[in-house]
């Protein structure tokens, strides 16, 4: 497992991650407090405030005292649909701006800084995908990964993996190889030898690109059930996956992400 999705093991610290690394992971929710219930029940989190105050209310999600997600509001009136964001580490936020605009995508927020946790951006892919740029060393190389509530992977579904692989590989400099030998849809996101995230092409039927963020669970049934249970519904039911046993749901908001309790 540890091979395939190249996740350190359970509690370590890494280094800087290098750019193009997924690094953070963020929603933009209607309701903060309610949904920080939801995931509180779902993945034991506690959180606190005050985040970057820059983008609105914000808090920060941790396990055992280590942060692992941010969970922002939306400005009452803003009625746009709720998703989790991957944040992927940058050396140069303003550089990394100017190049996603020259590559084809869109700058929607930044750069600009938040507090002390760095310089971030906020932007789409030139398929409409929102995913975030993070400079900072705060949010790039303390993070707890590897147990039970934490990210585990990274990865983008849109339409066509092929239409948007090089934008990502111009602004990362990433290797490119394919993920499933049965599609050639499929590819994985390589930094040097390390997979680091993947884009799947989900074909054209698909409503809107996005990044989808894994959380490790110790038990992808009983987290499904929990999920309605705290009123989010089941997407896709658990069944195994190359990487683990996974389920794709979404919170009570609608933002979706999936569960897996990975091989090891």
């Amino acid at each position: 497992m540890t091979e395939v999705w190249g996740s350190p093991r359970p509690g370590a610290r890494e280094a800087r991650r290098a750019p193009g690394t997924p690094c953070w992971t963020s929603l933009l929710a209607h309701d903060l407090e309610s949904i920080q219930d939801f995931y509180g029940g779902l993945f034991g989190w506690a959180f606190y405030s005050p985040g970057p105050r820059q983008l609105g209310p914000y808090v920060r999600a941790t396990v055992d005292g280590r942060d692992v997600a941010g969970l922002g509001e939306l400005a009452p009136g803003v009625r746009l649909p709720t998703a989790w964001a991957t944040y992927l580490a940058g050396d140069d936020a303003d550089e990394a701006a100017e190049w996603i605009r020259c590559l084809g995508g869109t700058v929607g927020v930044g750069p600009l800084a938040a507090e002390d946790a760095g310089r971030l951006v906020l932007a789409s892919d030139p398929a409409g995908a929102p995913f975030g740029i993070w400079q900072g060393q705060k949010l790039t190389g303390t993070q707890l990964t590897g147990v039970p509530g934490t990210p585990a992977w990274h990865e983008l579904v849109t339409r066509r993996a092929s239409a948007v692989v090089g934008f990502y590989r111009a602004l990362f400099g990433y290797d490119v190889k394919p993920a499933d030998a049965e599609t050639s849809d499929y590819l994985t996101l390589q930094l040097g030898d390390k997979p680091v995230a993947a884009i799947r092409g989900a074909g054209t039927a698909l409503r809107s690109p996005h990044w989808m963020t894994y959380f490790e669970v110790a038990d992808t049934d009983a987290a499904a059930l929990r999920v309605e249970e705290l009123g989010g519904r089941v997407l896709r039911p658990p069944h195994e996956g190359p990487a683990g046993r996974v389920a794709t749901v979404a919170d009570p908001e609608g933002a979706v992400f999936t569960l897996l309790r990975t091989v090891r």
